[in-house]
């Protein structure tokens, strides 16, 4: 079968020139795939990415390399399969040869597959996992269907999965390891035969030890599913990985929901802890707590997180809970105490230890880190920091001791398993209680007081009313639940589905953004919840992922609280319930006045003046520019929502796209933005709410170098006075450059998007046409010279511009800057409007007041160009 395969291979090779292996030496399975990455220096220098399958090597050639940022897809051209033992493969093919050039051993080690491998490339979607020296973690090769280059064996995309491994912003961060994996030598050096012979991988045993993927399937040793002859031999114990760097953050493993917990020699049980499941990170004396989708709630738990300080560097999985007078878990009272600031009392449970020190224990069964865990922390057992014992005596005596005691239920656990950042069946929770999250989506009061929550599971895109929540509330638990109702008032009934209630006076409606846990007897047969009781707010569960009747499955994000003023303050990276990482990161050197502007800093300038800009973002598109290491570093554009991103963020699909659009449609997603550090916001100019209507003008005034800035102004005021001549208001701001805008809204109704760029053109071509020394409307350089281009461009549909005090990722942290007529005249700096400038400027300003109005387009296009071209 593989001779049959390798034929293309070997019709393009003379092996009596080449060193190539001609695959006639058979290599023996090994206990786990592998896979090798070789870089080759050919006629245009690229990476063959290959992945043993069926007793050969699939092969693609990465013309740029791996990207370790997920945005950046790279082009995979599929080549013909090649013999398992080119794996060790490191040397030059002779000139005129086919692929002549150097070849480097440039990675190599161990793959797994995301299902039966043959389906998943018969698909054209093949995900996997990578153990490599220096690929790791989630990645796919996504058959592209449409290939313009119409080659026999078709183009594909390898793309990163968002894991531990990405790094985000730093897309070549990998390529800069340039030395052989097997020989540690240079390009240069193998082109030279300098330098050692490469260790063999392909033929080596002492690979093999490492090649174990531990799992509970059946196949998951077999080389692409096939069934092959079991090794005699005694498999060897997993073992550790030395690492040099602990990740920042481990994605956690889950349980699945079970009626009745699992019996067995290898299982033992656990209490299931009513808290918030967090993680520890412990390193040279500071500690970092993130929740399960790996934010920074350090602050919420700072107590906890002084007492960690002591402890050896690792990372360390638990719970934090707070505990009633009996000792048992309460999580309305670890709620209170978040809500109160009072964590002095919390206790953080651990029950796994995925990395000690300079070792990855992930490999190793649950009973050898439980070991480790329990001799770490023997002597913390009355402390913040506690071991999680368990009990090795029947699931089911377990779980009846636990409802006995009022407990939540218990979770089992193989003995036996590695840590694996999935939800594979290892871990099993069992509830002696019935329990639910909802998503609230209003409130009934009667004469003023509260009554009762109305709430709802989503079903696909549709929430779907599922009852009142009428019992569980006590004064101080009211308290603290009509505050954050109120903050998520709303016009709009969120509910669908053939129950769903209706406007009343006594019901309050709200956005279904906050998340309520449950306890209830059961669903009604229409689908209705009975005898529903509240048990309190869950910030670590997202709306969206709330369904009816299936286990709860993990939080993507964290929802942040709807304040209207910020929670930072000194010590405190938290704006409007967004944690803010690496609040001290610099994003400019400074903004003029020699000091630099932080990344917390530019959180809190977007919430000072975010109320104003909402009215230019709100229901537009908008895309991003994004600088993770601050404007010295690289940045990138956005413009697609992207996996995971944080809820506060709306998304809108687009018709001519498959892929949903980024859009902020409420305060606090701009502390979100603010996170990625997203420094431009450029959102679409459309009718709010829809994309396909223009609603407005951009006319940007763009001088080439050599004029000066009071030239500009000119030009902006005379364009002003063409645009009321013909019934339309300006309002004018700074680029945050060296340019201007004017800003025309506008009454579309029946114009289209190629009608009204076609009359922003007639109206520039005019004025470029009475004046064309000073102006132009073509973007030709050697033209530019002297002049303004008048840029009409930004009046297409898919086209953006800065949005008004949007800063700019340009030195000084200037921003775009709206202004008043009075203010457009000689003398003007826009360099004085920055992140520090900005927000007093504009809370005093009367800029934009009247924008609000909007004059018909009909009637503006039947003056500038006649009743027909209307």
């Amino acid at each position: 079968m593989a001779k049959k395969k390798l034929a293309s291979y070997r019709a393009k090779r003379d092996f009596s020139r080449t060193a190539e292996p001609s695959g006639a030496e058979v290599v023996a399975p090994a206990r786990a795939l592998r896979f090798v990455v070789q870089k080759h220096a050919a006629s245009h220098l690229h990476y063959d990415f290959r992945l043993e399958m069926n007793g050969v090597f699939k092969s693609w050639a990465v013309a740029k390399g791996p990207s370790v940022d997920a945005a950046v897809r790279r082009l995979a051209a599929e080549v013909e399969d090649h013999p398992l033992d080119y794996g060790d493969f490191e040397g030059t093919i002779p000139k005129g040869q086919y692929g002549g050039g150097t070849v480097m051993l440039w990675d190599r080690g161990f793959w797994q597959p995301e299902g039966d491998p043959k389906a998943l490339y018969a698909k054209g979607d093949l995900k996997f996992v990578l153990a490599g020296e220096k690929m790791k973690g989630g990645w796919v090769l996504v058959r592209m269907k449409n290939d313009k280059y119409k080659r026999k064996l078709p183009n594909w995309l390898l793309i990163k999965h968002h894991d531990e491994f990405e790094q985000p912003g730093s897309p070549d961060a990998l390529l800069d390891l340039d030395r052989s994996v097997a020989s540690g030598r240079s390009m240069d050096d193998i082109a030279a035969g300098k330098g050692r012979k490469p260790k063999p991988f392909m033929r080596n045993a002492s690979f093999e030890r490492d090649a174990v993927w531990n799992s509970n399937r059946a196949d998951a040793g077999d080389p692409v599913g096939e069934k092959k002859a079991q090794s005699k031999s005694k498999p060897t114990k997993p073992k550790s990985i030395p690492v040099t760097k602990m990740p920042t953050f481990v994605a956690p493993m889950l349980c699945k929901l079970v009626d009745r917990p699992p019996e067995g020699a290898d299982w033992v049980h656990e209490v299931k802890f009513d808290g918030y499941r967090m993680q520890l990170r412990v390193e040279a004396g500071r500690a970092v707590l993130r929740t399960r989708k790996g934010l920074d709630w350090t602050s919420r738990f700072a107590a906890i997180a002084r007492e960690a300080r002591k402890l050896p560097d690792g990372i360390y999985d638990g719970e934090i809970v707070a505990l009633d007078a009996n000792g048992a878990p309460d999580f309305a009272a670890l709620q209170a105490a978040l809500s109160d600031g009072h964590d002095d009392a919390l206790i953080f449970f651990a029950f796994d230890l995925p990395f000690a020190t300079r070792e990855d224990l992930r490999p190793q069964p649950l009973s050898e880190r439980k070991k480790r865990l329990s001799a770490i922390l023997a002597s913390t057992d009355k402390g913040r920091i506690r071991y999680v014992e368990h009990f090795h005596s029947g699931g089911d005596a377990v779980l009846q001791s636990a409802c006995r005691m009022a407990l939540e239920g218990i979770v089992s656990k193989n003995l036996t398993v590695p840590y694996t950042s999935e939800r594979d069946g290892s871990w099993t929770k069992a509830k002696c209680r019935t329990g639910h999250e909802v998503v609230i989506g209003g409130w009934s009061d009667t004469e003023g007081r509260f009554r009762s929550l109305l709430v709802g599971v989503h079903r696909g895109e549709h929430l779907i009313y599922v009852g009142r929540v009428g019992t569980g509330y006590g004064k101080d638990k009211v308290a603290r639940l009509l505050p954050r109702l109120k903050a998520e008032a709303s016009k709009q009934n969120p509910f669908t589905g053939v129950n769903a209630p209706r406007s009343s006076r006594e019901v309050h409606w709200v956005k279904p953004v906050l998340v309520a846990e449950i306890e209830f007897a059961g669903w009604t047969g229409d689908g209705m919840v009975r005898q529903a009781a509240f048990k309190a707010l869950r910030e670590d569960k997202p709306a969206g992922e709330v369904e009816a009747e299936k286990p709860v499955r993990p939080a993507t994000a964290v929802l942040a609280k709807p304040v209207t003023k910020s929670t930072a303050r000194a010590g405190n990276s938290v704006v409007m319930g967004v944690p803010i990482s690496h609040p001290d990161k610099p994003l400019w050197p400074d903004a003029g006045d020699g000091r630099p502007v932080t990344k917390l800093e530019l959180a809190q300038y977007f919430e000072a003046v975010g109320p104003w800009m909402l009215e230019h973002l709100k229901g537009r598109p908008c895309s991003i520019v994004r600088a993770p290491d601050g404007i010295a570093g690289e940045h990138f554009f956005q413009r697609h929502a992207m996996p995971r991103q944080s809820n506060l963020l709306s998304t809108v699909m687009v018709s001519g796209d498959r892929k949903p659009y980024l859009q902020i449609d409420r305060v606090e997603a701009l502390a979100a933005v603010a996170q990625v550090a997203a420094l431009e916001l450029h959102p679409w100019n459309n009718v709010p709410g829809k994309p396909a209507e223009p609603g407005r003008f951009v006319f940007d005034l763009d001088p080439a170098p050599d004029v000066p800035f009071d030239r500009v102004i000119e030009a902006a005021l005379e364009l002003k006075d063409r645009l009321d001549a013909i019934g339309l208001e300006a309002f004018c701001k700074t680029t945050g450059g060296k340019g201007l805008h004017l800003v025309t809204p506008f009454d579309a109704k029946t114009i289209d998007w190629p009608s009204a760029k076609a009359l922003a053109r007639e109206i520039c071509a005019r004025m470029a046409t009475d004046s064309p020394k000073k102006y132009l409307v073509t973007m030709t350089k050697k033209d530019r010279a002297g002049r303004i281009f008048l840029d009409y461009l930004r009046n297409d549909r898919m086209a953006t511009a800065v949005a008004p005090l949007s800063p700019r990722a340009r030195e000084g942290a200037t921003v775009s800057m709206p202004l008043t007529w009075a203010q457009v005249k000689k003398g003007l700096d826009p360099k004085r409007f920055t992140i520090r400038t900005a927000p007093a400027l504009i809370a005093r300003s009367a800029a934009w007041k009247d924008y609000a109005a909007r004059p018909n387009l009909i009637a503006v296009l039947k003056r500038v160009v006649g009743r027909a071209a209307a």
